[in-house]
């Protein structure tokens, strides 16, 4: 049984949260002020497409049509998620600045996710 892209949006919000609180309460007194603002720039953008995994799972929901598209969006958004939050979460407690190179190709995942929710969306319509 694969998770529905409802569920997955609920457990990454869940943990976006988490990672703003941790962020916010454990880390500011362990990272370097900068660091710190990747770790939450990382954890904002897991909450933006946490919620955006929400709008997919809906959207699938709205016709064959919209099916397609959206399970790809959603697929975009977890492996934007990976990359770009996690390299982000990982440089913080690393220290290893080139695992910033990894970030973009989360960003491009998360971009290639939006077009397509938009194409799903259009579908559904």
């Amino acid at each position: 049984m694969r998770p529905s892209f409802l569920t997955l949006g609920a457990l990454s919000a869940a943990l976006a949260v988490a990672a703003g609180a941790f962020g916010a309460h454990a880390l500011r007194a362990r990272v370097e002020p900068r660091l710190l603002e990747v770790f939450e720039t990382g954890a904002r953008y897991q909450m933006y497409h946490a919620l955006a995994l929400l709008a997919v799972a809906w959207v699938a929901t709205r016709g064959a049509a919209a099916q397609g598209p959206a399970t790809a969006a959603g697929w975009c958004f977890v492996a934007g998620t990976v990359l770009f939050s996690g390299s982000l979460y990982a440089m913080t407690f690393t220290g290893i600045r080139a695992l910033g190179a990894i970030t973009p190709l989360g960003g491009v995942a998360f971009i290639a996710g939006w077009l397509l929710l938009a194409v799903a969306a259009a579908r559904a319509s």
